[in-house]
């Protein structure tokens, strides 16, 4: 499924950004970048809108005074640079409230609160399953379950992984790491183009590297921002 997503806020480099992170995802679709509410409003008549990117404090307009008023409210986040609105927008039943800069790692927990939102609701009566999360990766001619929460970290070896689990385990895969990244939720964390980590598992950090079980992963300096972001 493909999520139309409307960004709206007065000022272009932060519309930019938005667009940004979202062009980093599968199945988000930017439909329209506005700088205003009353811009905004064309669109929401003439699309159907999954996700609103909504910047509060804006001329004419505000947003929260905008997304009251809408009869049909798509689900939304709002932005901003100011942190005294937050119980306005929650009392709005918005997804998230993210503040300006927006950091892609704070950026993605957002995105999947709103996956969340939209999962369909089972029927009463009817249980979800309890079967912790997990996957099938190809080793050794065998497809072998891998529970997430035994999963340590994955380290990267030109066209291979390595899947590090509890008690010393180690597969080897061929697979991308990017590619199963994706496979993975929220519990993990991108620290280093050859690593991904099981945030459950730190034990220790530095500005260099992470630990998991006396083992330092060194932290890349492309993610070194969004990765500090996320764990102080």
């Amino acid at each position: 499924m493909i999520y139309k997503c409307l960004i709206v806020d007065d000022e272009e480099l932060a519309r930019e950004l938005i667009e940004t992170h979202l062009s980093q995802l599968d199945n988000f679709e930017t439909v329209a970048s506005c700088a205003s509410a009353m811009e905004a409003h064309k669109v929401l008549q003439a699309e159907t809108i999954d996700l609103l990117f909504l910047d509060i404090e804006m001329p004419v307009l505000k947003g929260t005074d905008f997304f009251k008023n809408l009869i049909n409210k798509p689900k939304v986040i709002f932005t901003t640079a100011y942190r005294e609105y937050a119980v306005e927008g929650f009392e709005l039943h918005a997804v998230d409230y993210l503040l300006k800069p927006i950091v892609f790692v704070r950026f993605f927990k957002a995105i999947e609160k709103f996956i969340e939102s939209v999962k369909p609701q089972l029927p009463a009566g009817v249980e979800a399953s309890t079967e912790p999360a997990h996957l099938y990766v190809q080793s050794n001619k065998k497809r072998i379950k891998v529970l997430f929460d035994h999963i340590y970290h994955v380290e990267s070896i030109k066209d291979y992984i390595k899947i590090h689990l509890e008690n010393a385990t180690v597969l080897m895969v061929k697979h991308g790491i990017t590619a199963f990244e994706k496979k993975l939720d929220g519990r993990f964390l991108r620290v280093h183009r050859s690593y991904i980590v099981n945030r459950q598992k730190i034990t220790a950090y530095t500005k260099q590297d992470v630990e998991i079980e006396n083992v330092e992963i060194p932290i890349g300096d492309f993610y070194r921002k969004d990765v500090l972001a996320e764990l102080d």
